[in-house]
C-alpha cells in the first residue's frame, strides 16, 4: 500500500521533535458551485527539529509514533 504524501505550512513547533502542518485543500461546491478552501492541522515528527513556523513542507503517512502523531515530515520547501 502506497503512503499519502501531502504539503502543507508549519504553524507551530512548540512540541519536542513535533511540528503541526496545515494542509490547505481547494474543491468544487456541489450545489453552490463555488471554490472553497478547507484546511486540516496535521501533527507531524521532525527527528532534528528543523523546521519552523511558516516553513513549507511535505509530510508522508507513516506508523503511528504517539497518540495523534502518524506523519513525518520528508522534507522541507514543498
Amino acid at each position: 500500500m502506497s503512503k499519502r504524501i501531502m504539503q502543507g505550512t508549519v504553524v507551530s513547533d512548540k512540541g519536542d521533535k513535533t511540528v503541526i502542518v496545515r494542509v490547505d485543500r481547494r474543491f468544487m461546491h456541489p450545489l453552490v458551485k463555488k471554490v472553497i478552501m478547507r484546511s486540516k492541522k496535521f501533527a507531524a515528527h521532525d527527528e532534528n527539529n528543523a523546521y519552523k513556523v511558516g516553513d513549507k513542507v511535505r509530510i508522508e503517512e507513516c506508523r503511528p509514533i504517539s497518540k495523534r502523531k502518524c506523519w513525518q515530515v520528508l522534507s522541507g520547501d514543498a
